[in-house]
């Protein structure tokens, strides 16, 4: 059973999540908050295995309700997903730099947040993966002067190349397809990438390819 919190400062927007997750016979609605403040509370208190996190809120918001709840290692099983209203948005850009999953727009069909949830709490791969990386792409291009990541340099070669493909978006199964890898190989390797690097999540290794110069800004991963 996925266990998930509810975090925005709007009643019908968290009665609708709920309604929607309700139905679910693998997903349990655990708890909401109006705040970030009452969100990490509810995080440190029940656990949930994702957040869905409106990054607007009152007070603390949900930039700074991610970040303290990404950087808790206490919560470390947590995954937070950022809800937003807008495609390209800073607040966006530094929750993902802080350790979120990844994002969802609000007005996404009821199918994309359920895959959100199902997808952030397996681990597995970025929400709306090509969404978020042009959303990276474009605010890791304002980085002026970006040179490689010494960090990168305990990185084997197949492993940049494995962290190219996460930077692009791409998930286990198709990071496997695409080096010929099984799958279990291909979610080793990300692993690994993960473990070298200090990447809390999927979404830091990919903000780190940017970062660092691995990758080009809106350019291709191969």
């Amino acid at each position: 059973m996925i266990r998930v919190l509810l975090a925005d400062d709007h009643r019908l927007v968290r009665a609708g999540f709920r309604s929607i997750l309700g139905d679910e016979d693998d997903i349990e609605v655990v708890g909401e908050a109006g705040d970030g403040e009452a969100a990490v509370a509810a995080c440190r208190e029940l656990r949930p295995d994702v957040v869905l996190m409106d990054i607007r809120m009152p007070g603390k918001d949900g930039l700074e309700a991610s970040q303290e709840i990404t950087g808790d290692e206490r919560l470390a099983s947590v995954k937070v997903v950022i809800l937003t209203t807008f495609d390209l948005d800073d607040y966006v850009y530094g929750a993902l730099r802080a350790g979120a999953t990844g994002f969802l727009v609000k007005d996404s069909e009821p199918e994309e947040l359920l895959r959100a949830v199902r997808v952030a709490a397996q681990g597995d791969a970025l929400i709306s993966p090509s969404v978020t990386r042009r959303l990276i792409a474009e605010f890791a291009s304002r980085v002026r002067g970006a040179e490689p990541d010494p960090r990168l340099d305990v990185l084997t070669d197949r492993e940049r190349e494995v962290m190219r493909l996460v930077a692009a978006g791409l998930t286990n199964d198709e990071i496997a397809a695409r080096l010929v890898l099984s799958r279990s190989t291909a979610k080793t390797h990300v692993s690994r990438i993960m473990t070298k690097l200090g990447a809390r999540d999927r979404s830091q290794v990919v903000v780190m390819a940017y970062e660092s110069a691995l990758v080009s800004p809106g350019g291709p991963a191969d």
